[in-house]
């Protein structure tokens, strides 16, 4: 009776103390700061509307003025309707929120890093000519594909790799362990979400082991994780482990629009030699130990050879983007006589927001727009704009069979209605929809005509499209993209079509919601 009695005074003082850290703990204090910096916002603005009967005429104005400049600036006009709709209804917030964004306070120090790594590493991403004649030779569309991917992603394509695909987490996850227990050198880590769980813990006691060894680790996660799935202070106690850590862009209790630009990548590189991305982070639900939106379907890829230097080069880059040490570049990119001889190309390829070209989305419309019988998406999100709806309906009126599978089991309800406000006017083009019943797809998969795959974390929405810096990697006529459109059909088999008779069974409160939030979804 003691004991129990015990036991509960030990999980009642545990409780107080989880209460007391989720109450003065600094994920509380972060948003405390945020909103009281809101409410002096909109106080301000509130002491300025009192004299709007008095300025009527500038109030209007002003707002006029701004969605002139909206409407008149180069960029993507969904993004503009949605400012111009913000502005029009609420001219003074909206109009000084959408010169605050543009002015872009916070983030033109990261811009000018991320530019000078780029010039520091140009000559890492020169394009070996042997290889581009022969992938000119086999199609030069994709050879010109290539090249501006290499100009504007700092990657160029590559020959001799070797590709394995992963239908799910739980393979990559074998194999990830399987391949860092073989570290000799340095492994390489920077994943969008990393949280404590079985799978981290085994990947995390292989990295003690490895760097006790004299292996060169680093690991390095996205800020926002220090919100919810790790404490601040984290990579502190992972450098005592011997570990180099390293969180992007951490949260700070101040306004910077740069925290709207996350780093969304999934990489892997272990001595240069092999090489991991894809859509799948560090969370036990990434390999089933953990159901929350049933079964969790997501894929990855491993390279073996050349193209690894593509994103070991992607990794060190955003690495050093905070500037505080000096990086031996050649000592990790200097080319691994691996031995490797594979059929095909390769092509790693990174995406930021802080540049004018959209190089995830320009490689999904490039296989759209080149398919010749038929396209296969794997998507979590579809939240398109203009441009995409084109390629992909033009796809579909031309001939091309094009099949999406989205998830049944959504993790956001909004992106949800957001997604399903698209359906009616795809599949009346002839896209074809389906939906994963045993529950959440986070694939982010493209396959066309059998000679075409791009795997990585470039999701079919605004985020992915234009706010994060994300990656993937581009295969052309390399033998495992069977292995990738067998997947599909593998997955299809587990979906349901979903037609245009379907969409009228939809609630009304469903179909409301992605009516109403879609001329904001570019800002959501």
């Amino acid at each position: 009776m003691t004991e129990k009695v015990d036991d509960r005074k030990i999980l009642l003082e545990k409780g107080r103390r989880g209460v007391l850290r989720l109450v003065f703990g600094r994920t509380t204090l972060i948003l405390l700061m945020f909103l009281v910096q809101i409410m002096l916002l909109l106080g301000i603005v509130e002491a300025f509307s009192k004299h709007v009967p008095y300025f009527f005429g500038g109030y209007v104005a002003f707002g006029l003025c701004i969605t002139l400049i909206i409407i008149n600036k180069a960029g993507n006009p969904e993004m503009k309707l949605s400012w111009a709709v913000v502005t029009l209804l609420l001219p003074v917030l909206g109009g000084v929120l959408y010169l605050y964004v543009e002015m872009h306070p916070g983030h033109r120090m990261l811009e000018w890093r991320l530019n000078q790594i780029f010039t520091e590493t140009a000559h890492y991403a020169e394009q070996d000519s042997e290889v581009y004649a022969a992938l000119e030779q086999a199609d030069k569309g994709t050879a010109r594909l290539a090249d501006y991917v290499r100009k504007n992603g700092n990657t160029p394509i590559y020959g001799n790799t070797q590709v394995k695909y992963f239908p799910l987490g739980e393979d990559k996850f074998t194999e990830l362990l399987r391949q860092l227990e073989e570290a000799e050198e340095f492994i390489f880590m920077e994943y969008f979400i990393l949280k404590d769980g079985y799978m981290w813990r085994e990947i995390l006691r292989i990295l003690e082991e490895k760097a006790r060894a004299g292996v060169e680790v680093r690991v390095m996660y996205d800020g926002t994780c220090a919100l919810f799935n790790l404490p601040y202070r984290y990579p502190e106690e992972l450098r005592k482990k011997g570990i180099q850590c390293k969180m992007f862009s951490p949260i700070h209790p101040i306004f910077s629009t740069h925290y709207n630009n996350r780093d969304h990548r999934k990489i892997t590189v272990i001595d240069g030699k092999v090489g991991f991305t894809g859509g799948i982070n560090i969370g036990d639900e990434y390999i089933n130990r953990k159901k929350l939106y049933g079964h969790w379907k997501d894929t990855a890829v491993m390279l073996e050879g050349d193209a690894v230097q593509g994103l070991t080069l992607m990794f060190l880059q955003m690495w050093n983007v905070d500037g505080k040490t000096a990086e031996d570049y050649a000592k990790y990119l200097q080319k691994k006589e691996t031995g490797i001889q594979s059929d095909g190309f390769v092509m790693p390829y990174g995406d930021s927001p802080f540049d004018e070209e959209l190089v995830g989305e320009t490689v999904y419309m490039d296989i759209l727009n080149r398919a010749k019988e038929y396209v296969q998406i794997m998507s979590p999100y579809l939240i398109i704009d203009q441009t995409m709806m084109t390629a992909l309906t033009f796809a579909a009126k031309r001939g091309v069979d094009v099949k999406l599978i989205l998830p049944h089991i959504p993790d956001k309800k909004f992106a949800f209605a957001l997604a399903k406000s698209h359906y009616r006017e795809l599949i009346t083009a002839g896209v074809r929809i389906f939906e994963y019943t045993p529950g959440f797809v986070h694939a982010k998969v493209f396959t066309s005509d059998g000679e075409k795959a791009a795997v990585g974390t470039i999701n079919l929405d605004y985020r992915s499209l234009y706010l994060h810096f994300e990656c993937a990697a581009f295969l052309y006529r390399v033998p495992e993209i069977a292995r990738i459109e067998e997947d599909f059909q593998a997955t299809l088999e587990k979906c349901q079509e979903i037609r245009l008779g379907d969409l009228k069974k939809e609630s009304l409160l469903l179909r409301a919601e992605g009516w109403l939030l879609k001329v904001l979804a570019p800002l959501m």
